[in-house]
């Protein structure tokens, strides 16, 4: 609960900020401008697919870990999307950019910290984490600093797309460059001091 928690806030911080979200939030984010659908909606549907993509890498449906995926999704959704208006109700969106920026660097590091401790708990976890963690023990022999960038194909190819319909783009800026460049080794760097004695578990891919 609490990682659930502290993703939600981290995700609707940078989009309060607007000065560069996580890859798949700022996808999702594009994609409401592009299809004029909610958040949450645009979240729930991104999370569905995804999770239907987790069961093609994994070769196997495993109903337990898409149930698990669906709950979090659902949770997950909510809380960004309350987050989000919470946020937009405080004049922090008015604030020196200076302190915007690190404002958004905290919410990304918060999002970082939130998938190293639910990747190891992993008794639920977010679908777009899940196909990170999947990539990541299947293939990469569990380096994250690898695996999370390689993770974002997906939704850059999305808000590229959305780019060429609208011809802009939202949630991107210097935030997304520290996600995409960095996010692993915050996870990496997290799994080895925030909760250091919570080790990965099932780790079946």
């Amino acid at each position: 609960m609490f990682s659930i928690l502290l993703n939600g806030f981290g995700n609707g911080l940078t989009v309060c900020m607007n000065l560069g979200s996580a890859l798949w939030t700022a996808s999702a984010v594009n994609l409401t401008h592009t299809l004029h659908w909610s958040l949450l909606v645009v979240l729930l549907v991104e999370g569905v697919a995804v999770t239907a993509t987790n069961v093609l890498f994994l070769g196997r449906f495993d109903w337990r870990r898409v149930l698990g995926n669906l709950i979090y999704m659902f949770l997950f959704s909510y809380v960004v999307a309350g987050f989000t208006a919470l946020l937009q109700l405080t004049p922090i969106q008015t604030w020196p950019l200076a302190v915007r920026v690190l404002l958004d660097l905290f919410g990304l590091v918060c999002i970082g910290v939130a998938i190293s401790i639910y990747q190891r708990v992993n008794v639920i976890m977010h679908p777009n984490d899940d196909f990170m963690q999947i990539i990541r023990f299947k293939w990469l022999h569990g380096r994250a600093a690898v695996a999370q960038p390689i993770s974002f194909i997906p939704p850059i190819a999305i808000s590229l797309v959305c780019f060429l319909i609208t011809r802009q783009l939202y949630a991107i800026n210097i935030g997304t460059a520290f996600s995409l460049l960095c996010q692993g080794f915050v996870i990496a760097a997290a799994d080895r001091v925030v909760f250091p004695s919570l080790k990965h578990r099932h780790l079946e891919v």
